[in-house]
């Protein structure tokens, strides 16, 4: 149940832009019901009920899909006549037109969820990491130029960017926080939020939205690794077991912060909770289930975005029941015996954040080279 643009094989249309595409049951009242896939045409074709649909009507949470393609001829009409101005211009025409055809798909998704779901996300340059202001204009100006209600704007959670993610907030502008490591650095995150609803001064807040995008997997990856540094047979067996316990940690935080008079006040000017949103859930080791960051992950007013691997294994097998508070306890003792082996939580965070941040970067820059060397060799050919 795949929702977006068909791509070529070979082609990497995580380059191109980055975006999620929401799901929901638009009649909870009616029971059972199918998802309608819109396609590249705008043809509706109906798939049949999964656990997908369980997972929202029965514990709550949003399955998204992350992932918005198109074909790779589509880049070649666009960079044919470019230079490097030309290139960079064209670029963000691309993600402009496809974020703006996405959430025209979802856009009735976004009205019957009361602006619940529904939802197409894209990010300002990953080159503004690092620069508050730079940021802050960039996405008032994706805001502006894609001038859609039900578009996200990603901003990393970057210590630059959380200012940033405050003053867009406050400018009533819905926001996408990625690359969250850290229980101190989403702490962070809600903080921004609530700032910037607070500091907006608009009377009706209820379409200001947000979701906080928690990194699962990656996690587990870098701890396992320092795991097996340590090779005591209680480090080894931790391993698999740290993205999970400081997911669950997080969840706690969560519904610490969205509730006591702080959060009341701003609830009477119709403010609504930053969803978690659980990112990175594909499974990076063989050796663990291929469920693993979905399955106990689930409780309600969350998000889960699923890549290809981790959506397909879900409704394939995946069980359907609250997880996410199930074992708190558990979750507190493998964080707190983490620590006692050395595993600095603070570190783990930063270096997560940098690796991410040079990610997206490396891609960004991948792509626009890429664009550049195509339309360079496009302008010989013409010569």
């Amino acid at each position: 149940m795949f929702l977006g643009f068909p791509a070529k094989p070979g082609f990497n249309s995580k380059l191109v832009s980055s975006s999620c595409f929401s799901f929901k049951n638009d009649h909870p009242s009616k029971g059972s019901f199918v998802v309608v896939c819109s396609l590249a045409d705008g043809n509706g074709s109906s798939v049949k009920r999964t656990t997908l649909h369980d997972l929202y009507e029965k514990e709550g949470q949003s399955p998204w899909y992350d992932n918005l393609c198109r074909p790779v001829t589509d880049l070649l009409l666009l960079i044919e006549n470019g230079g490097t101005c030309a290139v960079w211009k064209r670029y963000w025409e691309l993600v402009v037109k496809d974020i703006q055809d996405a959430s025209k798909l979802f856009e009735l998704i976004y009205d019957q969820t009361d602006g619940g779901d529904g939802y197409v996300s894209v990010e300002v340059s990953p080159r503004l990491a690092d620069d508050t202001e730079g940021t802050i204009v960039a996405a008032k100006y994706l805001h502006k130029v894609v001038d859609r209600p039900n578009v996200y704007i990603k901003i990393p959670a970057t210590a630059p960017c959380i200012p940033s993610i405050k003053e867009v907030i406050a400018k009533g502008i819905s926001v996408n926080v990625t690359l969250i490591f850290s229980l101190a650095r989403y702490e962070a995150v809600i903080d921004a939020y609530l700032d910037g609803l607070e500091a907006s001064g608009l009377t009706d807040l209820s379409r200001v939205t947000s979701v906080a995008s928690f990194f699962v997997s990656r996690v587990d990856t870098l701890i396992d690794k320092m795991l097996e540094k340590i090779g005591t047979p209680e480090a080894l067996d931790l391993r698999g077991k740290a993205a999970v316990a400081q997911a669950a940690l997080a969840y706690q935080l969560y519904q610490k912060k969205f509730s006591g008079p702080r959060w009341e006040a701003l609830v009477k000017k119709g403010a609504k909770k930053q969803r978690l949103l659980w990112a990175s859930t594909s499974v990076k080791n063989p050796a663990y289930p291929d469920t693993l960051y979905v399955a106990p992950l689930i409780g309600p007013n969350t998000v889960s975005t699923m890549p290809d691997q981790a959506l397909l294994a879900f409704i394939d097998h995946g069980t359907v029941s609250r997880t996410i508070d199930a074992n708190v306890s558990e979750a507190e003792g493998i964080y707190s015996a983490l620590e006692k082996l050395g595993i600095d939580w603070a570190y783990v965070g930063s270096q997560l954040e940098d690796e991410g941040v040079e990610s997206f970067k490396k891609s960004f820059d991948s792509l626009l080279d890429t664009l550049q060397e195509k339309a360079n060799s496009l302008k010989l050919i013409s010569m």
